[in-house]
């Protein structure tokens, strides 16, 4: 079923503890997007300045993602980000952000778009995320994403938006800080009070946890020696979820739980390398055999 994303598409500069990687393809709806595609058809909107190398859109485009709505601005610049991964390559320093394009982007849906059975709200602005949303005509499923700097700025607007979608993904820190709650288990709880049917607190190298009114579990990241660059890593389970539950067409709690199991195990592949080189490395079929793996490991 149409799978709608929208969010920022980037250039990153990554350094790591052992390597550098200069202007590489990056952004929320591009990892969202690639993750996506292993499962269903993906629509993305985006805003790219004239520095954007048409050989991004090329690969974009050969994973069965629908570009036309990544808009290019004439004399504009691509949204920018630096940054630095300490030894232990779960925290990271921002050292630069460039906004440019991204900084006015106001998302304009093509006609084709706007009937999208499954929409992302990929990081961004909780204000652009609500107008997204008021284009859209008729989902079926509704999900979001938010960072610290949206709870801290924009926070009425993100409640606002809360009452609005159907799920939230965030990570655990911001669930602390959304909700005052230091404990992530009150935390996840407390924003399932503040709107959405089910939210997703993301844990990095623990895993994920999954809150709804009728339950609540934890599933473990799947254990990655080969941890090259995290950068997107979030984005892509988010992109693995959402793409297997447009695949599915359905959002039962059966699939709900299979389709954050695929999310972990995308994410997993992600991590392996910068951008997204290991991910144009695998298919669909990868991905199985790791979820085969992945079930044996949580039996007993």
């Amino acid at each position: 079923m149409p799978l709608l994303v929208v969010g920022s598409v980037a250039l990153d500069s990554i350094q790591t503890p052992t390597a550098y990687r200069d202007r590489v393809l990056g952004g929320s709806a591009v990892f969202f997007s690639y993750a996506a595609s292993y499962f269903a058809p993906v629509r993305l909107v985006g805003v790219v300045g004239e520095d954007w190398p048409a050989e991004h859109t090329q690969l974009l485009q050969g994973r069965n993602i629908d570009t036309a709505g990544l808009h290019v601005v004439a004399g504009g610049k691509t949204f920018f980000w630096k940054g630095k991964y300490l030894p232990n390559m779960n925290d990271r320093e921002t050292l630069e952000v460039e906004l440019n394009v991204f900084g006015d982007f106001k998302p304009v849906l093509p006609d084709h778009f706007k009937r999208s059975d499954y929409v992302f709200l990929a990081n961004g602005s909780p204000v652009t995320q609500m107008n997204t949303l008021e284009q859209v005509r008729g989902p079926k499923l509704v999900v979001a994403d938010t960072m610290d700097l949206w709870i801290r700025v924009q926070h009425e607007a993100l409640i606002e938006l809360l009452n609005r979608v159907d799920g939230l993904v965030l990570n655990d820190s911001e669930a602390r800080l959304l909700t005052g709650e230091e404990n992530v288990v009150t935390a996840g709880r407390k924003v399932l009070g503040m709107g959405p049917k089910f939210v997703v607190v993301k844990k990095g190298e623990h895993g994920a946890v999954f809150f709804s009114a009728h339950e609540t579990y934890t599933l473990p990241a799947y254990p990655t020696e080969r941890v090259i660059d995290p950068t997107g890593a979030g984005d892509s389970f988010a992109g693995g979820m959402m793409g297997y539950l447009a695949h599915k067409n359905s959002f039962d709690p059966r699939v709900l739980k299979e389709a954050m199991a695929y999310g972990i195990l995308v994410a997993s592949f992600n991590v392996e390398d910068f951008s997204l080189e290991r991910m144009k490395q695998i298919d669909r079929s990868d991905l199985d055999l790791r979820m085969e793996q992945y079930r044996k490991m949580l039996s007993f």
